[in-house]
């Protein structure tokens, strides 16, 4: 054997013991350049983004595994045809994952789109607003007020507002007018950190809500709602996918000159395969789903939201340094925002948390201060540690 060749042989059995280590420990990349190996230790940080979000570590595992070459079809997933049986039982099974999570009823149909929930303010109106009549939109957000703008483009619209900030006041069937098409909800406010604590009763008028931002973090009971629709980048999968979830009852209901991409009947005739759909984005919903139900389902998952908001609220109110404007009743299990009242200490304690490793804290720019998004994927050891440093920074200052 040359010396070329025994080099070559050498680098080679390196090569195999380093992908077996990637197998067994976690943020191990390869990279090779001639015969060159590098091997780089990755730290992942911890992404309190209110999205795109931190994902299961499990679910890019999987990706990772199957990126090229998925289910020995030799291709990636991003080259599957949308029209080939191994794409039509990824988006299937993620069908049924989603009804079996949410225990949706038969006469619901689930589809999924493109656009995000920002289409979805166009698209509702479009659909279930007919000629002469109106909605109620309720407005609670930011994501409430951009709803209630683009459905007044496409009829009138009637808006209920709560006379506090942060407050969601309990809404009866005489809130609501009875000539209402339907009562829009955003029912988790991603900016002001805020959620309703019971849904408005509105005495059978259709209830449509965004659930972007908490769906699948809580149990609900989908029978009590027309629509619900969900952009997928903070608790169901990458970005580029949208979900609805929608009663029998209002399909079919868009006049002749709604466009064929923003009717609802459209997705449902054609199982969502109309057009080229996210293909990608729908299989890493789908792995995201499978990751939900090897971990409780979504009882399993509140109850870990639940420890995990509950950790970080109280750390906020025993302090004396960091406030929460949020009245507890309405507070959000899943965006948490707060503050030291001084930008100048603000900036401090971001710039700090940053060099610790806790990504996108720094809230938004209408709001300001810090905010942390825990969603499904974030663990528990996420908001301990940053717990951890929240109470070190008070401590440093003088506080508790």
């Amino acid at each position: 054997m040359t010396t070329h060749e025994a080099k070559n042989n050498l680098i080679k059995r390196f090569h195999h013991r380093l992908l077996i280590l990637t197998k067994v420990l976690p943020g191990i990349i390869l990279l090779k350049n001639s015969e060159l190996l590098v091997v780089l230790l990755l730290k992942r940080v911890y992404n309190f983004s209110a999205g795109p979000a931190v994902l299961p570590e499990p679910v890019l595992k999987k990706v990772q595994d199957e990126l090229l070459n998925y289910r020995e079809t030799g291709m990636s997933v991003m080259e599957l045809s949308h029209r080939s049986a191994p794409f039509q039982n990824i988006i299937e099974e993620a069908q049924g994952l989603l009804r079996d999570l949410l225990s949706i009823p038969d006469d619901y149909q689930v589809i999924f789109m493109q656009g995000g929930a920002s289409l979805q303010f166009s698209m509702i109106p479009l659909n279930l607003l007919g000629e002469g009549q109106e909605a109620t939109y309720i407005q609670t957000g930011s994501w409430s007020k951009k709803a209630i703008k683009e459905a007044g483009k496409a009829g009138k619209v009637r808006t209920l507002s709560p006379s506090e900030p942060f407050e969601i006041p309990d809404y009866e069937p005489e809130d609501f007018s009875p000539e209402a098409s339907y009562v829009h909800i955003t029912s988790n406010n991603t900016i002001e950190g805020t959620r309703f604590h019971e849904y408005p009763d509105t005495g059978g008028i259709p209830l449509v809500a965004d659930m972007s931002s908490h769906i699948l973090s809580e149990k609900i009971d989908v029978s009590s709602f027309g629509l619900i629709y969900a952009g997928a980048q903070k608790n169901l999968g990458p970005s580029g996918v949208t979900v609805a979830i929608i009663h029998d009852s209002l399909i079919g209901k868009a006049p002749g000159n709604c466009p064929t991409m923003l009717n609802y009947e459209t997705y449902v005739k054609h199982e969502s395969l109309f057009n080229t759909p996210p293909t990608f984005s729908i299989y890493v919903l789908k792995l995201v789903l499978e990751w939900v139900k090897e971990n409780g389902g979504v009882e399993g998952i509140q109850a870990h939201n639940e420890r995990k908001a509950a950790l970080l609220y109280d750390c906020i109110d025993e302090s004396s340094l960091f406030h929460n404007p949020v009245p507890e009743k309405n507070r959000s299990l899943m965006n948490i925002p707060f503050s030291t009242g001084s930008e100048e200490l603000d900036a401090e304690f971001l710039k700090g948390a940053k060099a610790e490793g806790f990504e996108f804290l720094k809230g938004h720019r209408s709001v300001g201060g810090m905010r942390a998004s825990l969603y499904n994927a974030m663990p528990l050891e996420g908001v301990e540690s940053l717990v951890d440093f929240m109470r070190k920074f008070e401590s440093d200052r003088g506080g508790c």
